[in-house]
């Protein structure tokens, strides 16, 4: 928890209504032992979805689809979500979701290493209004610059769990030796997303840490 636990469940009483369903999603979820974004990062990414209005929405990590399902929840009827997931388990779990709720005709399931996913999505031009990035931390920074490329011009790109539980304070010595890597590439994720010409970018002390960062031209 990056905040004060009693200050964040009091944000969240005044600003967290979700629909049943997603209720009953994110409770089935959580008691199979499968991470669901935070109640206060699902506030802010429905308040940000409806903001953006976005065409067409990727989401980088599927899980067992409860992240989609909010988005799908916060975008027009027309808005098709692409997710991606290589876990066979929580494929299963997410068609399963998505065909419960009659979700399947909206939200696509690109199964297969997100990685390569996102090398065939540039190779085909696809371009997104919104991104949302919720996947292996370590591997952020390798998905910077296709992630860049899919965004529409102005497009947004949210990525959650940028804090580490508040680890990213701390020096990569302080942290246990298994975890280093992922510091280390969490930082030069940040960074990146903070000095480069191609962002501009906001860090949210929200739920376990959010970037907020839409795509400028290279030219700006």
């Amino acid at each position: 928890m990056v905040i004060d636990e009693r200050l964040s469940t009091y944000i969240d009483s005044l600003s967290w209504d979700i629909p049943g369903y997603l209720q009953a999603t994110e409770k089935d979820a959580l008691a199979a032992g499968v991470p669901v974004i935070k109640r206060s990062t699902q506030t802010l990414l429905a308040f940000l979805l409806r903001m953006t209005k976005p065409a067409l929405v990727l989401e980088i990590g599927t899980a067992v689809g409860f992240s989609s399902l909010l988005i799908s929840e916060y975008t027009g009827e027309n808005v098709i979500i692409d997710t991606i997931e290589k876990v066979p388990a929580r494929i299963k779990g997410a068609k399963e979701n998505f065909n419960k709720y009659g979700k399947e005709d909206r939200i696509n399931l690109i199964e297969g290493d997100a990685s390569e996913v996102l090398k065939s999505l540039v190779a085909q031009k696809k371009e997104y209004g919104f991104i949302f990035m919720d996947a292996a931390k370590g591997q952020y920074i390798n998905f910077a610059g296709p992630v860049y490329n899919l965004l529409a011009p102005g497009g947004m790109l949210v990525t959650d769990n940028v804090l580490q539980d508040g680890d990213i304070l701390q020096s990569r010595y302080a942290v246990t030796r298994r975890d280093r890597t992922i510091h280390g590439r969490m930082r030069e994720y940040l960074y990146h997303l903070s000095h480069s010409a191609e962002w501009d970018t906001i860090i949210l002390p929200v739920g376990d840490g959010v970037a907020v960062s839409v795509k400028k031209d290279k030219g700006d």
